[in-house]
């Protein structure tokens, strides 16, 4: 059954066609990706569907009773409102059915009432409903997914007016996940996502079992979420029953297919007129004749169009100055701020503040001892938001002083620099003279060729930078860096606002760059595609990891294991290996504070599974209690569930504690 029916969309902007006439049906519990280059229109798309913005032609059906939440890339929150407060507003179709409910209880108190048995039969569908949808576990439901988005409990409670536009955005994120809609329309939900983050979110909707709409860049996140593709390009939309990989091998045979059937027709049409020109006034012009019509009728109504393919960035950066072996040396490096940074001063997007400042005390983020980078090697950076990525790559290039020691660069080494937030373009200047700061030497005509490259052709050299959008700035600072003559590239987020065809493009040149490379990014399918080294933080210090990102989560998952393990052996040894427990017992005593833990431990245990039948018991009683329409018992069993579960989450937490 369709939850979603989209008919015929046609969407225009002024005088040009954004899409025409698209058409799709989206069934309960599908998860898609919408895909497409910068421009395409899909967020145009996703916004219709939300109601948020008509169509010029078509329509778009939900099915009856379906509730569509929408998060856009740019996020506004009501003034005033703390994150706490915009996550219990994200519950107002709960907050709806409660008070009707209570009203429903004190008309439900007069038995004589000769509607009591219908109200009494809507009470029972609505605290259904409201049992199914979590009512009586709102908080504890904020609180996983705000831990879940990286957000800690001293913020809970801070006014959304203090928090830095990539929390705004997981604070909005936050909230939609919460509304618990039918139908999820995302744009763009991983921006601002660090990698912890981004792995929760994909383990939150692949458990989901609702109705998803996606647009997103993140190769890796689409790979993981979706199963069926929908791509738009040149105001057409064609559906693939496939994950992102999967699409892409699809949509290269459709396209080589489609080319076949064009080069096949052309061929046949050129035949018939070079026929219909040799024997037209011939012995056979009469069969020239029928060939014409039957040729004129075929471009009428049946003639194949030469399949589109979209304009591909052509990136090309070269080295022409050789570095040393050792191109970078971090030891006893200390990256921060000898003071609080003052809010005209530019900082991590998001940095975390304490909050008591102390002006006279150094904010210290990030230590790096004993790493060297060398000649052609390509260094992921990662850590969570906030870590001082970001910090450290502006003391490299020498914008912020070290708290401590200095970056040692080897010899003849240059730097390139690509900033995330473009800080280094001219938001007055328009893109061809940007180009030309860059190397005055060039003249305007290879000026524009170059710009030609990085898509800007015809007047788009003379927008103002300011007017552009995130993706057309990327590629301006991606045009910048190819003028640099830098043989150590460090780059802040160069994939950001790019599309994934010029995020592919960026990858092919960049493995092809003869020098060294150090950047920081959230895309897992660039970092495996370029890096061979990643530097981590880890509790405010760097260490080193020698392979890619995937790498690196195999040989996490492995060591996690085995944690799991060592810890499932400390809690009960005799039985996952009775001998070896028995061994041990005869030569090893345990202490008084072994005895004390193993005894605490076991009596969390025998809580917790009494805690967890009693939660079932109650489960059932709610259950048989609704059949029956029994309000009061109803509303009692409710608070008892909430609180009994509050209090097995404890215990949850404190044997994860103990059995640590």
């Amino acid at each position: 059954m369709s939850l979603l029916s989209v008919h015929e969309l046609t969407k225009y902007y002024g005088a040009d066609c954004i899409f025409r006439a698209v058409s799709f049906q989206v069934a309960r519990g599908d998860k898609v990706a919408l895909v497409g280059v910068n421009g395409a229109g899909k967020s145009t798309l996703l916004k219709i569907i939300a109601g948020l913005q008509p169509a010029d032609e078509g329509r778009v059906h939900l099915a009856r009773g379906i509730r569509a939440a929408y998060l856009a890339q740019e996020v506004r929150f009501a003034p005033g409102r703390t994150l706490w407060q915009e996550m219990e507003a994200a519950f107002a179709y709960l907050t709806e059915l409660q008070d009707e409910m209570h009203r429903l209880e004190q008309r439900l108190a007069d038995t004589a009432d000769p509607d009591w048995e219908q109200a009494m039969e809507r009470y029972g569908d609505l605290s259904a409903r409201f049992e199914h949808a979590g009512g009586y576990t709102i908080d504890q439901r904020i609180k996983r997914v705000l831990q879940g988005l990286g957000f800690v409990e001293a913020q809970y409670h801070q006014p959304l007016s203090q928090f830095s536009g990539g929390q705004k955005t997981r604070a909005a994120l936050a909230a939609t996940l919460l509304s618990h809609p039918d139908l999820l329309l995302l744009d763009e939900p991983t921006n601002h996502l660090d990698l912890k983050a981004l792995e929760w979110l994909e383990a939150f909707l692949q458990a989901w079992d609702g109705t998803l709409i996606v647009i997103s860049h993140d190769r890796y996140f689409l790979d993981k979420i979706t199963r069926r593709t929908l791509d738009m390009a040149f105001g057409t939309l064609e559906d693939y029953p496939a994950g992102y990989q999967h699409y892409l091998t699809l949509k290269a045979e459709r396209l080589e297919q489609r080319l076949k059937e064009y080069t096949a027709q052309q061929e046949f049409i050129a035949r018939t007129e070079e026929f219909i020109e040799r024997y037209k006034a011939g012995q056979r012009s009469k069969e020239a004749k029928g060939r014409e019509k039957r040729l004129n009728r075929l471009k009428e109504q049946h003639l194949v169009a030469r399949p589109k393919e979209s304009r591909q960035l052509k990136l090309f950066l070269d080295s022409q100055l050789r570095s040393g072996a050792l191109v970078l040396a971090l030891d006893g490096l200390v990256v921060g701020y000898a003071s609080h940074p003052p809010l005209a001063q530019p900082v991590d997007a998001e940095t975390v503040v304490p909050a008591v400042v102390q002006p006279d005390r150094p904010c210290v983020l990030l230590h790096a001892d004993e790493l060297e980078l060398y000649r052609g090697e390509r260094v992921a950076l990662l850590g969570p938001n906030g870590s001082g990525k970001t910090t450290l790559l502006r003391t490299l290039i020498g914008e912020l002083p070290p708290l401590r020691g200095h970056p040692q660069l080897g010899h003849q080494v240059a730097i390139g620099y690509y900033a995330q937030g473009h800080d280094a373009l001219n938001l007055e200047a328009t893109v061809l003279d940007e180009i030309l700061r860059v190397d005055p030497r060039m003249g305007e005509t290879q000026a524009r060729t170059l710009l030609g490259r990085f898509l800007f052709r015809g007047d788009d050299v003379f927008k103002r930078v300011g007017n552009l959008s995130g993706g057309e700035r990327s590629r301006v600072a991606l045009a910048q860096l190819t003028l640099l003559p830098g043989n150590l590239l460090i780059m802040d987020e160069p994939t950001n606002h790019l599309d994934i065809q010029a995020r592919e493009a960026l990858e092919a040149v960049l493995k092809e760059y003869p020098g060294s490379i150090l950047f920081v990014s959230h895309d897992r399918y660039f970092i495996d595609a370029l890096a061979d080294k990643l530097w981590l933080v880890r509790d405010g210090r760097l260490v080193e990891h020698v392979g890619n990102y995937s790498d690196y989560m195999t040989l996490l998952t492995e060591e996690q294991q085995a944690v799991a393990h060592e810890r499932e052996r400390a809690t009960h040894p005799a039985a996952l290996d009775p001998g070896h427990s028995r061994d041990k017992s005869r030569t090893e005593r345990p202490s008084a504070e072994e005895k004390q833990r193993r005894k605490r431990l076991a009596a969390l245990e025998a809580e917790v599974e009494s805690l967890e039948q009693e939660l079932a018991r109650i489960q059932t009683d709610l259950e048989q209690a609704s059949v029956a329409q029994d309000v009061e018992r109803i509303a009692t069993l409710g608070t008892q569930y909430a609180e009994l579960e509050a209090r097995l989450n404890q215990r949850y937490d404190d044997w994860s504690c103990l059995a640590a």
